[in-house]
């Protein structure tokens, strides 16, 4: 089954060792990379299977990676054009941005 249903009881993580979150699909896996510095991310990009695109993998894959940040009490930066749609598109997540470096 190639659907997002797949990803459904799917447990995003964070793969510290290879800096990206990671959401499990079939045969796959969504990826969100980023830069740590102290506790701040930077969001560089979101990978998502061909086979999931257009399927709302991306979105939960930004959503839960975003959830998991605000309980860890950290902050991004965001640079994949991508998760800078999402964020727009989703205030309640405005709190989580770094302030801009001076």
């Amino acid at each position: 089954m190639n659907d997002a249903r797949a990803a459904a009881g799917a447990t995003l993580s964070d793969n510290a060792d290879r800096s990206r979150f990671e959401l499990p699909l079939t045969g796959a896996v969504a990826v969100l990379d980023y830069r740590r510095a102290g506790r701040v991310l930077s969001l560089d990009h979101a990978g998502v299977p061909a086979q999931f695109e257009g399927q709302g993998v991306g979105s939960r894959l930004v959503g839960e990676a975003l959830r998991l940040i605000r309980a860890r009490d950290e902050q991004v930066v965001p640079r994949c054009s991508f998760v800078v749609a999402y964020m727009a598109r989703h205030p309640e997540f405005d709190d989580l941005r770094a302030p801009a470096a001076t």
